[in-house]
C-alpha cells in the first residue's frame, strides 16, 4: 500500500511503525475470510482491509476522526485472526492499537460512552474494585430489564452466580516444587481472573509444584495492562505494565527466571508485546527482557514431564484468538490433554472469536452476542462431557450461554494428575492450601 506520510510525520516513533504496516498491505483481502466482524456484518469497513484505510487516512491527514470512522475501529474484536491469514505478514495488532490510541487523544466520545469507558478502566484492573461491582451487578440483576442500554444489562448479565472468596494463593509468596526443583517461574495471577475465579490460579500452582517447579507470586505485581491499552488509554496501561516490569525484574535479578507464567492469554499477548510497548522508553531493555521469558502455561507445560491419567470423558477444545493468534500457540493445550488421557474435539470453525474479547462484550454487547450464539452452537455440537479454554473472558463468555461445564486447561490437566476434580465438574465446594515458603 502506497503513503503519504512527510518526513517530519515520520519522526513520530507510532507513525513510523504504522507506516511499516501499512505499507506491507497488498490489497489482497484475505483477512475478510476469517473476520469475525466481517462475517456478521458484511460491511467492508467492518474488515481488518476496510478499517486499514480508514486508519491510513486518519493518520495522514492527521484529521480528527469522524463517527464512522470511529464506529468501525470500535467494532474490531482485535481477535487478531487476520493476522494468522495474512500473507504479507502485516502488523494489524500494532496499527490498530495506534488507531486506538489516536482516537482516544482526539475524538470526542458521546457522554455515556465516555462515562462507560472510564468505569471499565477504573475498575476491571483492580480485583477488590471488580469484587464490589459483580457484587452490585449481582443485585441490580433482576432489574435488568429496566436498563435503557443494552451495555449496561450486559455489565449485569456479566456477574457470576457466585463471587468466589478471596484466595489467599493470590498473596505475594512463594512456592516449594515438590520433588527435585526443575525450574523456578513467576505465576502472573492477572486482575479480574482473581475476582471472578480463583480456581483457574490455584490449579496453576498446585500442577506446576507438582511437575517440579517452584512458583514465586512476587509483591508488586497486578493488571498487565490489556484492557486500558486496547481502549487506547495508553498512560493507564503502561503504568500498570510498569509496575509488573519491575516487579518481574527484581525476582530474575533475586534468583533468575526461567520463565513468567500467564494462564489467561489475553494477559499473555499484552505481556509478550512489552518490548514493543515500551521501545522508547527508560525500561526498553527490561521491557524486552521480560517479554522474553514470558510464557503461556501450556508452553512451560510442555517442558515438564507429566505423567496423567484422566477418566474416560470427551473434552471440547476452544482455542482463545489471544493464544491461536496473538501467541500462535495452537497445539500445545491439546497436546497436553492428549496426553493426559482425555478424548479432545474441536467445534467447526475454531478460528472464529466468541465474542469475549476483554471489554467488547460490554461495550458491543449486539455483535457479541451473536458471535456467542455461534461459538455454543459449534462447541455442543460435538457433545463434549466438558468444555476447556485458555482465557477466563472466553469461559465467561462461552458459560454464560450453555449448560455444558466449562473449566481451564490447567484445571483437567491438575486433575488428571491428581489435583481435586474441578468445582465447575462437582457441586461440593473445594478449598484450596497449598504450603507456602513465605
Amino acid at each position: 500500500m502506497q503513503t503519504t506520510f512527510t518526513p517530519e510525520q515520520l519522526k513520530d516513533p507510532a507513525i513510523e511503525r504504522s507506516n511499516q504496516i501499512l505499507r506491507s498491505c497488498v490489497h489482497c483481502g484475505f483477512c475478510t475470510a476469517t473476520c469475525p466482524t466481517y462475517q456478521v456484518l458484511g460491511d467492508e469497513l467492518d474488515s481488518p482491509r476496510g478499517r486499514i484505510y480508514l486508519i491510513k487516512d486518519m493518520l495522514e491527514n492527521e484529521r480528527v476522526p469522524d463517527d464512522k470512522t470511529v464506529k468501525h475501529i470500535d467494532r474490531c474484536l482485535s481477535c487478531l485472526a487476520c493476522m494468522t491469514t495474512c500473507p504479507s505478514g502485516v502488523h494489524y495488532m500494532h496499527l490498530v492499537d495506534h488507531a486506538r490510541e489516536y482516537i482516544e487523544n482526539t475524538y470526542k466520545r458521546p457522554l455515556s460512552d465516555r462515562a462507560l469507558r472510564w468505569v471499565l478502566a477504573k475498575v476491571l484492573p483492580y480485583p477488590k474494585r471488580f469484587r464490589l461491582a459483580l457484587l452490585g451487578a449481582k443485585i441490580g440483576r433482576p432489574f435488568a430489564f429496566l436498563m435503557p442500554d443494552a451495555r449496561l444489562k450486559a455489565m449485569l448479565a456479566m456477574a457470576p452466580k457466585i463471587i468466589p472468596p478471596v484466595s489467599r494463593n493470590d498473596d505475594p509468596q512463594t512456592f516449594a516444587a515438590e520433588g527435585t526443583k526443575k525450574m523456578r517461574v513467576v505465576l502472573m495471577t492477572g486482575c479480574a481472573q482473581k475476582a471472578l475465579n480463583t480456581d483457574i490460579n490455584d490449579a496453576t500452582i498446585r500442577l506446576l509444584r507438582r511437575l517440579g517447579a517452584e512458583v514465586v507470586i512476587p509483591e508488586g505485581q497486578g493488571c498487565c495492562g490489556a484492557l486500558t491499552h486496547h481502549m487506547g488509554k495508553t498512560d493507564e496501561s503502561h503504568a500498570t505494565a510498569a509496575k509488573n516490569i519491575e516487579a518481574w525484574s527484581r525476582e530474575m535479578d533475586n534468583g533468575g527466571l526461567d520463565a513468567i507464567v500467564i494462564n489467561t492469554s489475553g494477559c499473555g499477548t499484552t505481556v509478550k508485546d512489552y518490548g514493543h510497548m515500551f521501545r522508547n522508553t527508560k525500561l526498553a531493555e527490561k521491557a524486552a527482557k521480560v517479554a522474553g521469558i514470558a510464557k503461556d502455561v501450556s508452553e512451560v507445560l510442555m517442558k515438564l514431564d507429566m505423567e496423567a491419567q484422566s477418566e474416560p470423558m470427551t473434552v471440547a477444545y476452544h482455542a482463545a484468538c489471544s493464544l491461536q493468534h496473538g501467541q500462535q500457540i495452537k497445539t500445545y493445550p491439546k497436546d497436553l490433554l492428549k496426553k493426559a488421557g482425555f478424548t479432545v474435539v474441536e467445534p467447526a470453525d475454531p478460528h472464529l472469536c466468541c465474542g469475549s474479547a476483554g471489554t467488547y462484550n460490554l461495550m458491543q454487547p449486539e455483535i457479541s452476542g451473536q458471535l456467542k450464539t455461534r461459538k455454543v452452537k459449534t462447541l455442543e455440537a460435538k457433545n463434549p462431557d466438558v468444555i476447556a479454554a485458555g482465557n477466563i473472558g472466553c469461559m465467561m463468555q462461552i458459560g454464560s450461554a450453555t449448560q455444558v461445564p466449562i473449566v481451564h486447561t490447567v484445571e483437567l490437566l491438575d486433575w488428571a494428575t491428581g489435583g481435586p476434580k474441578p468445582k465447575a465438574m462437582t457441586d461440593e465446594p473445594q478449598i484450596s492450601d497449598i504450603p507456602r515458603l513465605r
